[in-house]
């Protein structure tokens, strides 16, 4: 399979500033697919890269959801999936490492899993910092060097 990002790579994918646009919240708001409701949303990074967030969450299930920053090779139609925060809706194996857990949980591409022929975000760690599916996305805005848009400034009204 091969490694298509060096974790040097990943940790830049990461760190490269990326702006949000103004209405960013109102345009990832999930719409209803079969079964599932998702949302998309692409964002171009201050270098060049090409992200797109991802957001998805099961109908039968509010902890059942994915949020996923994803870079978009312009060589492939297939996106690579750089982080993704998941709920608490399964239980999820290190296969590498054999450690096992039951809860939220943040899965990061590494390049050692790639090399072993693994989904480049197959490795995951347990978190506490969200428990809902607008949490994870904060705090993957918060993680992975993204800027939220300024809030519009109060016109002043000048005395005459």
């Amino acid at each position: 399979m091969g490694v298509a990002y060096s974790d040097q790579d990943i940790a830049r994918f990461l760190s490269e500033p990326k702006l949000l646009p103004p209405n960013y919240r109102s345009r990832l708001k999930p719409r209803p697919k079969k079964g599932h409701s998702e949302r998309e949303l692409d964002v171009l990074g201050d270098l060049g890269t090409h992200f797109r967030l991802i957001l998805r969450q099961s109908d039968a299930n509010a902890l059942d959801f994915s949020v996923i920053l994803a870079v978009c090779p312009p060589t492939s139609p297939k996106v690579f999936r750089v982080r993704r925060h998941n709920g608490k809706s399964h239980e999820h194996t290190n296969a590498i490492e054999g450690d096992r857990f039951y809860g939220f949980h943040v899965h990061q591409a590494t390049q050692r899993y790639q090399e072993l022929g693994y989904r480049e975000d197959t490795y995951a760690e347990q978190t506490d910092r969200y428990g809902d599916i607008w949490g994870a996305l904060s705090c993957l805005i918060e993680e992975c060097g993204f800027t939220e848009p300024d809030s519009p400034q109060p016109q002043l009204l000048e005395v005459p």
